[in-house]
């Protein structure tokens, strides 16, 4: 009995000693024994936390290659000094939080970025603040993880020598939320990555594209911002996309638009916001997508369809104030634009059941001129564009004789 007690006895040491190495914190400080970071990760065990004291650690290559916790809660900048990756996780079950990373390397044959992911998956990026950087944070054939509460501030000033503020490759179930991204060359990139969710962030200001991504499908992008980008969003060669509750804004330019759709098929586009863009959305080879709910206010053009679109339902929109409300470029019109507020519309409801009696013809023949010979848009608003457009409304010649809207809505939709 005695030496059952004592055998007990030594197993809770030994577990005791084992909890409280795994459990235990090691702090990395300008006093401490252990003083870089790099130092600290290589003392670590798998599972512990290691707590960055304020100050400026100048590293670089620090190689997180097992599970740990990489944390601040003080004032910690990590200063690249311009070379290489910064941080590279080739761990699985890594967090960092916390830091402000700065001075990535550059170069025009390697994409060197603050944190690079790679081959890992349940990670947690957040509360990290990026400046001066060549790519900010890229996934490579990473999996369920979570980028959150990161801010980028790049000086971004030529595509070919900048990149993404996010950058995703290969890499599924990514959770992106409440990030702010600016002046990078694209503020959010994904290729091959299924399954992301992409919701609450800002990107703007940046070189090409708010958001950027190509094959990818089943993704979700709700409540971003996207304003200000050189060429707005461009969403190609994708299926089954979800964006909701977006704002897409004052992206401006001779070839800029909100959104730009090429080959997209089977998604919903509902609830956005297309404000004072050259074209609200651009679409190219985009079949059986559900618009719903969308509003588009005071842009050049509020769509602009540029032929292979099929399928496509409009309904319950708002078109306010648009210079051009829709705009083809063919005959030929497979889609459906019904119930939609249109604030060109000049109807009337006589059994004010909140639809106008008379249908409406949201593509004028202007539009179609405008197309083929861009300099005629300094007839816009002349006494000769309108008499073309009601000549085109009574009898359409050029534009899809097919297309109007059989009830438009008296009121708007809220």
């Amino acid at each position: 009995m005695q030496k059952a007690a004592q055998y007990s006895l030594l197993l809770l040491f030994v577990f005791s000693s084992h909890f409280s190495s795994v459990f235990s914190q090691i702090e990395v400080c300008k006093t401490c024994p252990i003083k870089t970071i790099k130092e600290g990760i290589k003392q670590a065990k798998p599972h512990q936390k290691v707590t960055v004291k304020a100050g400026v650690y100048k590293e670089h290559m620090i190689l997180i290659d097992k599970p740990i916790t990489l944390f601040t809660n003080e004032k910690v900048t990590i200063d690249g000094e311009d070379k290489d990756d910064i941080i590279q996780v080739l761990a699985d079950s890594v967090t960092i939080d916390g830091f402000k990373i700065i001075n990535v390397g550059s170069s025009h044959v390697t994409d060197y970025s603050a944190i690079r992911v790679d081959r890992s998956k349940h990670f947690l990026i957040q509360n990290i603040e990026l400046r001066n950087i060549f790519f900010g944070i890229m996934l490579a054939k990473a999996k369920h993880g979570t980028i959150r509460n990161v801010n980028v501030y790049g000086d971004a000033v030529h595509q070919h020598s900048s990149g993404n503020a996010i950058h995703l490759w290969h890499s599924n179930h990514i959770l992106i939320e409440h990030n702010t991204l600016v002046k990078s060359r694209d503020g959010i990139y994904l290729e091959f990555s299924d399954d992301c969710i992409i919701s609450n962030n800002l990107s703007k200001d940046n070189l090409r594209y708010g958001l950027h991504f190509m094959f990818s499908n089943r993704d979700e992008y709700r409540n971003n911002t996207f304003e200000n980008n050189g060429a707005g969003v461009a969403v190609m060669f994708s299926k089954e996309i979800q964006m909701h509750d977006n704002h897409f804004q004052f992206n401006w330019g001779s070839a800029s638009y909100g959104l730009l759709l090429k080959e997209i098929n089977d998604a919903d586009i509902v609830g956005n916001t297309f404000e004072q863009n050259t074209i609200g959305i651009n679409v190219e080879g985009t079949n059986r997508i559900n618009y719903k709910n969308n509003t588009f206010k005071r842009n050049g053009w509020a769509i602009k369809v540029n032929g292979a679109c099929y399928e496509n339902v409009f309904t319950q929109n708002n078109f306010l104030y648009n210079s051009f409300d829709v705009s083809y470029n063919s005959k030929m019109n497979n889609n459906s634009f019904n119930e939609n507020f249109w604030s060109g519309y000049t109807g009337y409801d006589l059994d004010d059941n909140g639809f106008g009696d008379i249908p409406y013809r949201p593509v004028k023949l202007f539009s179609y001129v405008v197309n083929r010979t861009p300099n005629t848009i300094i007839l816009m608003r002349s006494l000769f564009v309108d008499i073309i457009d009601f000549s085109e409304s009574v009898s359409p010649a050029f534009t899809p004789d097919n297309l109007m809207d059989e009830r438009p809505l008296m009121k708007q939709v809220k």
